[in-house]
């Protein structure tokens, strides 16, 4: 049978390959995992997943890893003065989106700028989110009634609700508390530092209460 690339004269057939061309050169999305990670810089080196296919000049193709891509910026949750960060670390996995254009001047600078080359949906111009896993590397016991910020482990989490915020793991309170509703604790609370109140009387080191003795059904703390 003959081949139809061999057909030079079929205009569907060299369509068809040009735009295969194009195709193999134009990068979207692709799973990756991370090399290494500059916090300073907040960018990451990943290895892309997919591996590359290669032929030589027999027609002979093999198998390849893609080359690391470099620099990458991350994304974080940010928005309106506030950020959701990661403690990222080599091994994690992320998602790897390939810009239109050249994105180095506004990488370098912010703000509006003109691209620094021509190149379109290249593998220099990616950026990392996080983080669609694989199933080697997917959460456990994942809750179906609730949003949940976690450790994998799901060893401590917060989980919202309908009803409520629900808390699991110690939690290490710096700065002022201000509370309206009830409060419930399991576990021993300690405080080190600062002052108390309650009901506008102050509770502290300094904390006594009034006699109990008969006549005095009630103890009250000193103001």
């Amino acid at each position: 049978m003959t081949d139809r690339r061999e057909l030079m004269n079929d205009p569907e057939e060299v369509q068809r390959m040009a735009f295969e061309g194009q195709a193999a050169s134009l990068w979207t999305t692709m799973p990756g995992i991370i090399e290494s990670v500059d916090l300073d810089a907040q960018t990451v080196d990943v290895q892309i997943t997919i591996r590359g296919s290669v032929q030589d000049e027999t027609g002979a193709t093999t198998q390849t890893n893609m080359p690391l891509c470099v620099d990458v910026p991350i994304c974080w949750p940010r928005a309106g003065g506030f950020a959701i960060t990661f403690p990222i670390k080599p091994g994690d996995e992320c998602l790897l989106h390939f810009g239109a254009r050249c994105i180095d001047g506004w990488w370098q600078s912010g703000g509006i700028q003109a691209p620094l080359e021509d190149r379109m949906h290249d593998l220099s111009d990616a950026f990392a989110t996080f983080a669609p896993t694989s199933q080697p590397k997917k959460l456990v016991n994942v809750q179906s009634d609730g949003m949940e910020l976690r450790n994998d482990a799901r060893t401590v989490f917060m989980t919202f609700k309908d009803d409520g915020i629900y808390i699991t793991g110690n939690i290490f309170h710096t700065g002022n508390n201000t509370q309206t509703g009830n409060y419930t604790l399991n576990g021993n609370y300690t405080h080190n530092t600062g002052t108390m109140y309650s009901l506008g009387r102050k509770i502290d080191g300094a904390h006594t209460h009034q006699s109990t003795a008969p006549g005095t059904p009630t103890s009250i703390p000193n103001a």
